[in-house]
């Protein structure tokens, strides 16, 4: 496969050339989100400039175009996931937003008692909202445990489905361990049993090709801020005949048909789900996201950060004391971990004062953490624009992190 042109891909962040501490910048956070380059903060100001109107409520000129580069951006979403339908593709704020409208949305259509199977590695987006939907009805979460490599127990899940199982959420790819999960295989089983499946994509889409179709996933949520897009950018794709089932999300303008006191009749799909004036700047700009990213290609970007994570990876071992939390064999650019003893916190501080910008914490992510028997971890995480270079900073910066807190 042709190597990247990192020269050429760098020129277009211009962020990249500023330092922090006095130190060039090494960003290693991209996971939490990713840089937008300078093609796509140049759409953002384009479209503030000359045609910002709110979409789908005029007749007028600047309104058609602001509604034709958003439905343009839905379609390229469509193709960029291999949607049947662009009726499938639900804009929201985010991936976490994506899914509270499954929970709050498909989940009244649950009963007490039935269950939702979620695995020990989800985001806290990936809990919450189905404890939060449980406040009113007594559903039950039924939990897949992680193995010591970071992989699922494919056995204990296939041995939680029963009568009462009415949804599977799971994520695609572990924001913490890096594991990339089968889900192919996940939403197979589930379907045996007639259980549809929510995928929470954020950490996949931006570093593996999508194909909703063959994963046969029922919803897939993503965001595209970590797809070197606009913040407060997100998708939702549900099956067509899922999303006709489901009420409205929220109320308001766009999502209705027709309203009158006695009764309100809703809008066909997408704009059900789509109450108020969206981001509508941001989504066009995200269109500009999706051809950087099909510029460079999705495989090609996953091969170079695959180089970086093992590169990373077996540098990093030679530290005494280094403990790598995920070692599963199938691993997306993430790296979480710990140096004997030592407090997160006070590593990422010190990385900080040498330019290295990772992330420390728990990651949204309280009950793996309780399953690894820890507070938190470092975690650094790859993108298209880190080099070799950028890790050998970071393990150098490691080293004398280490030294010096003993």
């Amino acid at each position: 496969m042709e190597n990247l042109d990192l020269v050429q891909i760098r020129s277009e962040f211009p962020i990249l050339n500023r330092k922090v501490c006095d130190k060039p910048l090494v960003y290693l956070d991209s996971a939490a989100t990713s840089f937008t380059p300078q093609y796509v903060v140049d759409e953002i100001a384009r479209v503030y400039s000359t045609c910002k109107a709110n979409v789908h409520r005029g007749v007028h000129t600047l309104s058609q175009e602001a509604t034709d580069l958003q439905e343009a951006t839905r379609e390229s979403v469509r193709e960029f996931i291999n949607a049947k339908s662009i009726q499938e593709i639900i804009f929201t704020r985010g991936t976490t937003e994506a899914i509270n409208l499954v929970a709050s949305s498909y989940g009244s259509l649950l009963e007490n008692g039935e269950e939702i199977i979620v695995t020990e590695m989800e985001h806290h987006a990936n809990i919450v909202p189905w404890q939060l939907l449980g406040h009113n009805k007594r559903i039950i979460l039924r939990v897949v445990p992680v193995k010591k490599d970071g992989t699922l127990d494919m056995e204990s899940y296939r041995s939680l489905f029963n009568e009462r199982t009415k949804l599977v959420a799971i994520c695609h790819v572990s924001n913490v361990l890096g594991t990339v999960n089968p889900v192919k295989e996940m939403i197979a089983e589930a379907h045996q049993y007639n259980v549809p499946v929510l995928v929470d994509g954020a950490q996949a889409v931006s570093h593996h090709k999508i194909d909703v179709q063959d994963l046969d996933a029922d919803f897939y949520a993503f965001s595209a801020h970590k797809m070197y897009g606009p913040t407060g950018i997100g998708v939702l794709y549900g099956k067509r005949h899922l999303l006709k089932l489901m009420p409205p999300y929220q109320g308001g303008g766009e999502m209705i048909g027709t309203v009158s006191f006695k009764k309100t009749t809703y809008a066909e799909l997408p704009f059900k789900f789509e109450a108020g004036t969206p981001d509508f700047v941001g989504i066009a700009a995200f269109k500009k996201a999706i051809e950087f990213m099909q510029r460079y290609g999705v495989e090609r970007i996953a091969e170079h950060e695959k180089e970086l994570l093992n590169y990373a990876t077996e540098q990093m071992n030679t530290i005494p004391g280094m403990r790598i939390f995920g070692t599963a064999p199938q691993k997306s650019g993430v790296i979480s971990f710990l140096i004997g003893n030592e407090h997160h916190y006070d590593m990422g501080m010190l990385l900080d004062k040498l330019g290295i910008e990772v992330r420390t914490g728990h990651h949204c992510a309280q009950p793996l953490m309780q399953a690894l028997k820890i507070d938190g971890t470092v975690r650094a995480s790859f993108a298209i624009y880190n080099t070799k270079e950028d890790v050998d900073a970071f393990i150098s910066a490691l080293r004398r992190v280490a030294a010096m807190l003993g």
